[in-house]
């Protein structure tokens, strides 16, 4: 099989690492997430003006077209910059989510703003009870007049500490763990009766909890159809698995490299400790987890783009590898940096820290291994196993 990239995906990739080369050092980094928004309204610009915020969209809605590889190569360049501003929660998740299932009114309104870069969106699905399972919704929407109420409350929502629109999940009908009975909902942040609280994770990224007391949304505030919100919501997350997992590969390429080259220069009983045969074996392995997430992110983008049928369960195996793979790697380059790795001072740490949260977002390794075995080894019709 072919995995060489196009040759406009090449000039996307060329594009986005040239300009976090050029542009984009760990300083600047460092200094943009030590400011109150804790992202560069100026650096989100620069995206919409080289076209990257245009590229998941459909033609017809003033977008590039581009599919799962072209966010795979924008994300994985994204990630050895360990760029802070809110690809994926603003381009990726809430404008997918109103690509896919928003009506045409409200794709014409909000999709070309945020390819200019003027509108900034959250997507607030996730409940202190939920932990990872996204059918876990206590929050409700009930008829109000023409519109809805909500009330309740979601956390550690992505970019939520910037975003102009929510897209809230809120249950409309059912149980609180039922996949039916799930409704999207456009939401202003500025809402009466929205109480917003955002705070800095520990890679740097801002995050905010939302309290909603009797919110009213009118009735065209509705994404997609009443109650069948996980039919959206689930190609969505998978594009957004593949685009962490791009992510990762970005980071962990980067860790890679910087830890080869620490061990060229770092010196101990006068030779460089790259020469020790010990740590050359280690620097082999921890290259081989990093190939070995490569290939399972190929096999899943190829996958998802195809429309194979087991498409899901490779993403569930991506997870699972960028879990085992991510640990390792980034456990590996503390430790060859020595107490270093892990001080503010230096990229080392803060690569490793956004890889832990990589692996917590969308559910870890242990999760997605469970979701990975419920699937694959599920008993078939005719089948006696209990």
């Amino acid at each position: 099989m072919n995995f060489d990239f196009t040759e406009e995906q090449g000039m996307l990739r060329d594009s986005v690492a040239r300009f976090v080369q050029d542009s984009y050092s760990f300083d600047t980094r460092r200094q943009i997430a030590a400011s109150e928004q804790g992202m560069s309204a100026e650096v989100w610009q620069t995206f919409a003006e080289l076209g990257w915020l245009s590229v998941p969209f459909a033609e017809e809605h003033g977008g590039f077209g581009g599919g799962p590889v072209d966010t795979l190569v924008i994300m994985e360049e994204l990630g050895k910059g360990l760029v802070l501003e809110p690809y994926l929660a603003t381009v990726l998740l809430f404008g997918g989510l109103l690509e896919r299932g928003g009506t045409e009114a409200q794709r014409s309104e909000w999709l070309p703003r945020i390819i200019e870069g003027g509108c900034q969106g959250a997507f607030a699905f996730l409940e202190r009870q939920s932990r990872f399972e996204m059918m876990d919704v206590a929050t409700r929407a009930e008829p109000d007049g023409e519109g809805f109420r909500l009330n309740g409350e979601k956390v550690v929502v992505l970019n939520g500490a910037n975003a102009d629109q929510l897209i809230v999940t809120a249950r409309t009908a059912g149980g609180q763990f039922e996949r039916e009975g799930i409704s999207l909902f456009l939401v202003p942040a500025d809402a009466a009766g929205l109480e917003r609280l955002d705070y800095p994770m520990m890679d740097g990224q801002r995050v905010a909890n939302f309290v909603l007391k009797n919110v009213r949304v009118p009735a065209d505030a509705l994404v997609g159809e009443r109650d069948q919100a996980m039919a959206i919501i689930d190609p969505v997350v998978d594009t957004a698995l593949v685009a962490l997992g791009a992510e990762a590969l970005g980071i962990m390429s980067q860790l890679n490299a910087k830890t080869l080259e620490y061990t060229k220069t770092r010196k101990q009983f006068g030779v460089p400790i790259g020469s020790f045969q010990a740590l050359q074996h280690r620097m082999v392995d921890t290259f081989m987890a990093c190939e070995q997430v490569r290939s399972l992110l190929y096999r899943a983008v190829c996958a998802l783009e195809s429309g194979d049928p087991e498409a899901r369960l490779n993403l569930h195996a991506l997870k699972v590898m960028v879990d085992r793979a991510g640990k390792q790697i980034y456990g590996e380059a503390i430790q060859l940096h020595g107490g270093m790795g892990i001080t503010d001072e230096l990229d080392i740490g803060h690569y490793a820290k956004r890889l832990m949260m990589i692996i917590a977002t969308f559910g870890n390794g242990d999760w997605h291994q469970a979701q990975f075995n419920r699937l694959r080894y599920a008993p078939r019709d005719g089948d006696n196993r209990s």
